[in-house]
């Protein structure tokens, strides 16, 4: 067992954390239209929660290909950098530490953010799932993905440097790194399950082939911007999105030792958080403890003394809190001094909006 807990200082590549809380990633859909820029009512609400060791932003398209929501956030052109830079500085200027989840949806994408209507995705199958759009009363609905067409070979080598570029904006706006979103069904993920990739040229087939395109993604960021500001999400036991596939833990283990060659700074697992879950097993936190060296940052439906518990175990480094994050942005404090948690008022609030239900959760008072 070890001594850590979640108040314990940390580090996380070259970036050093005042404790082992994390802000898990979290879709807002609160940027400014037309253009999805960041904003100051968001560099006011990732500034509120500032004391977490790390903050990691919501998911952010590295193009405009890549969105497949309404309302969120890109990082490819001059006025997004711009954006960001209020939430850098803001989130600076309270002593915080942020990284940027630069993202591409593949598939799970609206034929409205594509001018032939169609997504892109390694193979043109369809992943029976909704994603959250705007119409034209500005009224948000989940609406069905369609069939995506396959990407040809060009096109992955333009998505790869599309990455690259996106992580060096990442940097110019004052981000302390990046996590490269390859979770929750999204492009990166697509290419890794044979659910989704039934391609027989390099980046189908194999395991070896299918989780090239992460593979090549990645030695791409930590390239540009250095390996230890590079982190990776990834999903192993969620099989949502039609993306169930049995050789998924194989597929990211594999993977999970190319990244600890490349030296990068973590793994972040986004584990499923409803009642009847797949459950994450010991024998996998094991292996992966033991294939990878940097830091593992955990997210899911932990409480204060679950995730202290994993810690102190040694299978995870950081927790990752979300939901908890929205209601109390001061929750490193409310953990530490065993304060009480607030709990999510109106789910209605949670995508799109104004400042009700984002930046409107006070903290506790000295």
């Amino acid at each position: 067992m070890s001594d850590l807990n979640l108040q314990s200082q940390g580090r996380i590549g070259q970036t050093s954390t005042a404790n082992r809380i994390v802000m898990a990633p979290m879709t807002r859909a609160r940027t400014t239209q037309p253009g999805d820029i960041p904003n100051a009512l968001m560099a006011e609400y990732y500034a509120q929660r500032a004391s977490a060791g790390l903050i990691i932003s919501e998911a952010t398209q590295i193009s405009p290909q890549g969105q497949g929501y309404s309302y969120t956030p890109g990082i490819f052109s001059e006025a997004h950098l711009q954006g960001w830079k209020l939430v850098t500085e803001a989130v600076h200027q309270a002593e915080g530490k942020i990284f940027s989840q630069l993202w591409h949806v593949g598939r799970m994408s609206h034929e409205s953010f594509h001018t032939d209507g169609k997504p892109v995705a390694p193979s043109a199958i369809e992943p029976m799932a909704q994603v959250w759009i705007v119409d034209e009363n500005g009224e948000g609905q989940m609406l069905d993905c369609p069939t995506p067409r396959a990407l040809n070979l060009p096109e992955i080598r333009h998505i790869i440097a599309d990455y690259r570029q996106a992580a060096s904006n990442a940097i110019n706006a004052g981000f302390d790194g990046v996590e490269i979103h390859a979770a929750n069904g999204y492009l990166i993920d697509q290419f890794m399950r044979r659910s989704s990739n039934t391609r027989t040229d390099n980046y189908g087939g194999s395991i070896e082939n299918r989780i090239r395109f992460a593979c090549e993604v990645t030695a791409a960021v930590c390239e540009t911007i250095g390996a230890e500001k590079v982190g990776i999400r990834l999903a192993p036991f969620i099989t949502q999105r039609g993306m169930n596939d049995s050789e998924a833990i194989e597929a990211i283990l594999q993977a999970a030792r190319y990244f600890n060659d490349l030296g990068i700074a973590y793994i972040h697992l986004a584990e499923a958080d409803w009642e009847d879950a797949p459950v994450v097993t010991d024998s996998f936190r094991h292996i992966l403890r033991d294939v990878f060296d940097g830091a593992i940052i955990v997210a899911g439906n932990f409480t204060q003394a679950s995730g202290e518990q994993l810690i102190q175990s040694g299978m995870a480094d950081y927790i990752a809190y979300g939901r908890k994050f929205i209601t109390n942005p001061d929750l490193p404090r409310r953990f530490a001094e065993n304060l009480p948690l607030e709990c999510l008022k109106d789910k209605s609030n949670l995508f799109g909006g104004t400042a009700i239900g984002y930046t409107d959760y006070p903290a506790l008072p000295d």
